[in-house]
């Protein structure tokens, strides 16, 4: 009986064995080799190019005027051209007449020397051409289509530490006596119907321009012309000698360059090839070059055939697989970051876009879509516990590249090798739930160098030089 039971307890151990093993795997058995979730992790690198733009077309808030001279990403010069907002329906009152005139520049801001003198010239706009309130104008536009500079009506050298009034940085222009009478109406005559028949009868506008300096640059929020004008009231009073009393009133009339009508900053880069060929003599290729407004931007090429070739011979097993891309991060990271002795600030937010679509996003005023557009913020993080930060911008390309697969695949064409991006520096506005309403090309000075394709750097713990340069980082799957 108690080998029995020894033999019976035995058996049983077996068969308790047995089903732990199956249980253990019944899931595994039960699932067919075709449903089994593949899981990849894999990086790619890109390469990277400075690109030099000629121009942007924005419509913008604000107005740079002035020059500024950087080492490293070269000069830039803003001017204006402006027309002004005619008060539509306005008449003088009888009997006015001009007294004088002046231009007032209100600045948010001076970026650069702000002790240093700019010497600023205004000319009338005396050309046959004009501007049209709807057309898209491009910053590198020629002056001469608009003036001849032969009606110079103001001019005067300054600082940007001249302010003359305390609630707001503001600078005045006298306007000279000979277009104060060519500006002042015929009071008998409506010369006030529309802006349109304003410009094109009356005043065209006007163009204003640094002619030297290369320290300053404002950032024109407000423009206008101030015009005064005087007329003499009869007030009709029982003086001694029963004669009427004549008050002489002084008004002035404002004419703002504002939103209702065209503006345009032109903004030029005078030694852009000298910049491209030191680039190129020095054969700098770790690091790339961004600079507003509109200097110099990198164009990243993804290789996209490469990446789909990869991830699909790493996950499909059969056919029946799908590939899923769950992530895929670019990091732009910033080199040389010193804020006190960058001359320029740092660009705040940088877009990555299809090169293609550029001209197209920003003359229709469209939004991010992380099938075409992606944005990335200026941050930073602590290497470990060192104290030291890295600063970068961080895009997900995830959808953006599997949008290009899908395409493909939908219309049976073969992938492009590449897929070529542009990083732009742009201004982002944002509602009262950080929802983001608009995107502009970035028309204030900043800057930022960042690593390249190709950058190389110290490894902390060797001292040795290493290969680290910008790449996409992806995590995908298939089922």
């Amino acid at each position: 009986m108690k080998s029995y039971s020894i033999v019976l307890l035995f058996i049983l151990s077996l068969l308790t064995f047995s089903c732990s093993d199956n249980l253990t795997n019944v899931g595994t058995n039960l699932q067919p080799s075709s449903d089994l979730i593949s899981v990849g992790t894999d990086t790619f690198h890109v390469s990277t190019q400075n690109i030099f733009v000629k121009s942007m077309n924005s419509r913008q808030d604000s107005f740079l005027l002035g020059s500024f001279y950087d080492e490293k990403y070269g000069s830039t010069q803003a001017d204006i051209l402006a027309q002004v907002n005619c008060p539509v329906g306005w008449k003088y009152p009888i009997g006015a007449q001009a007294d004088s005139a002046k231009l007032v520049l209100n600045y948010f801001s001076s970026f650069g020397d702000k002790s240093s003198p700019l010497n600023v010239n205004i000319y009338e706009m005396n050309r046959d051409t004009t501007f049209d309130y709807s057309t898209s104008y491009y910053s590198n536009l020629d002056p001469a289509l608009y003036t001849d500079r032969l009606l110079k009506i103001g001019d005067r050298t300054f600082s940007a530490t001249d302010a003359n009034n305390i609630r707001k940085n503001s600078v005045a222009f006298k306007l000279s006596d000979d277009f104060v009478q060519r500006f002042f109406p015929d009071t008998t005559k409506s010369y006030y119907k529309s802006d349109t028949a304003f410009v094109k009868r009356f005043f065209k506008g006007m163009y204003i321009t640094s002619n030297f300096g290369t320290s300053t640059m404002l950032n024109i929020g407000e423009t206008g012309i101030n015009l005064y004008y005087y007329y003499h009231y009869y007030e009709k009073t029982q003086t001694a000698d029963l004669r009427d009393t004549i008050i002489k009133l002084n008004r002035n009339k404002i004419f703002p360059a504002n939103q209702e009508v065209r503006q345009v900053n032109r903004f030029m880069h005078p030694d852009t090839a000298s910049i491209r060929y030191n680039l190129e003599v020095s054969k700098e290729d770790t690091v790339n070059y961004i600079s507003s407004p509109a200097n110099i931007q990198t164009r990243v090429i993804i290789p996209l055939a490469r990446m789909n070739q990869r991830m699909q011979d790493s996950i499909i097993n059969n056919k029946k697989q799908k590939l899923i891309i769950n992530k895929a991060l670019l990091q732009v990271e910033a080199r040389d970051i010193d804020e006190a002795t960058l001359a320029q600030p740092v660009v705040t937010y940088l877009m990555l876009i299809k090169e293609s679509a550029v001209d197209r996003f920003f003359n229709n005023n469209e939004v991010f879509s992380d099938t075409c557009a992606l944005m990335g913020t200026y941050s930073a993080s602590e290497i470990g516990t060192t104290g030291v930060y890295k600063y970068y911008y961080t895009f997900d390309v995830a959808t953006l590249v599997a949008n290009e697969i899908k395409k493909s695949e939908q219309n049976k064409t073969a992938l492009p090798a590449d897929l070529k991006m542009v990083l732009v520096p742009v201004r982002v506005t944002t509602n009262s739930s950080s929802v983001v309403t608009g995107v502009k090309q970035q028309f204030l000075m900043s800057a930022v160098t960042i690593r390249s394709g190709n950058e190389l750097e110290i490894d902390p713990h060797t001292g040795k030089k290493v290969t680290a340069p910008m790449r996409i980082k992806m995590v995908y799957s298939g089922f």
